[in-house]
């Protein structure tokens, strides 16, 4: 099998790359650029394309289609990137990635602490030297009740972490896990939202639940409430967060993840003008902390991405069922 790399890291990927594609026997070419419409030629003779977070529409498919691709295979877990069902009328297969879910689920549960203890304005304070108490008080999250939307690898792993902090903890899922029941309870979206004094988001980015933390989500909330995104950007009707906090309603926003980020993160746009007026506002407030899309960055992540990519592709090649494909 033949894979080429497209958004290559060539600072942390390359080395895993290296490694598995000899490991497994496994012919890989790469370029650091994003692929596009332009730069599809580059993937000519290979059976694989390998990418990140990159819009794959039918303009783009239909490209790779022509030159032999057969496979897309995306180092991510989400692939709401990715025109699937266009994918597969073409015949083309597509594939994600699972990784250590411990990544997210521990910088999750650091911005919750950091929401509790108002982290982002104390630093802004203290950095123009205000070093006083007032407006600085804290609250406990063993205080808290804690509630989880999507309880997969990611977020029963964060279910799991948090019983060491002794708060009570609510859990929404179309899918019940035994093991998180161990821990929380499994209750009604309703009264997740209504109950919670801390909401964490893990669910995939569909259809059925896009903007599903939307105006009245939000208003059936708790005063002062804290929300955390690290999974999916539209998940959250930016517009409807926005006005959670500004009516103070909303309490804090810990954001790894936004609406229209693609094209932005992962790229250096110093200097350039962001083309979303909405991260900018966002990023204005002493309540909010938006960083990213860096939850799943650590070195055994970016490793298991890498690995489980080669892994999943060739298994599609291979005609061999697996976890992987789409």
């Amino acid at each position: 099998m033949r894979i080429f790399v497209y958004s290559m890291r060539e600072y942390d990927e390359l080395a895993f790359f290296e490694k598995f594609c000899s490991q497994y026997g496994v012919e890989f070419g790469y370029t650091t650029q994003t692929p596009c419409l332009e730069n599809t030629e580059l993937a000519k003779g290979y059976d694989v394309i390998d990418i990140i977070t990159t819009v794959m529409d039918k303009p783009i498919i239909d490209k790779f289609h022509e030159i032999g691709v057969r496979c897309i295979s995306s180092r991510t877990i989400g692939y709401d990137h990715i025109d699937v069902e266009y994918a597969h009328s073409l015949g083309m297969g597509v594939t994600n990635v699972t990784y250590n879910p411990a990544s997210v689920a521990d910088y999750t549960i650091m911005l919750m602490l950091m929401g509790c203890r108002k982290v982002q304005h104390i630093m802004q304070r203290a950095a123009v030297q205000d070093y006083t108490l007032k407006g600085k008080i804290g609250r406990e999250i063993s205080d808290c009740t804690v509630g989880i939307i999507g309880t997969g690898r990611i977020g029963s792993t964060v279910v799991k972490h948090l019983t060491g902090f002794g708060c009570k903890m609510l859990a929404y899922d179309i899918y019940e896990n035994e093991e998180v029941k161990k821990s929380a309870e499994y209750v009604s979206l309703e009264r997740l939202l209504r109950e919670s004094d801390i909401i964490t988001l893990h669910a995939p980015a569909t259809q059925d639940n896009y903007h599903m933390i939307d105006s009245k989500a939000i208003g059936s909330m708790k005063d002062g409430v804290i929300i955390i995104n690290c999974a999916r950007g539209a998940l959250i009707d930016t517009d409807a967060l926005i006005d959670g906090i500004e009516s103070r309603k909303i309490g804090f926003a810990g954001l790894d993840v936004v609406e229209h980020e693609s094209g932005l993160y992962y790229f250096n746009r110093m200097g350039e003008p962001l083309n979303n007026p909405r991260l900018a506002i966002l990023r204005s407030y002493s309540n909010v902390i938006v960083t990213p899309h860096t939850a799943f960055y650590t070195d055994e992540a970016v490793s298991n991405m890498a690995e489980n990519s080669i892994i999943g592709a060739m298994q599609f090649m291979k005609g061999i069922k697996s976890e992987f494909e789409v």
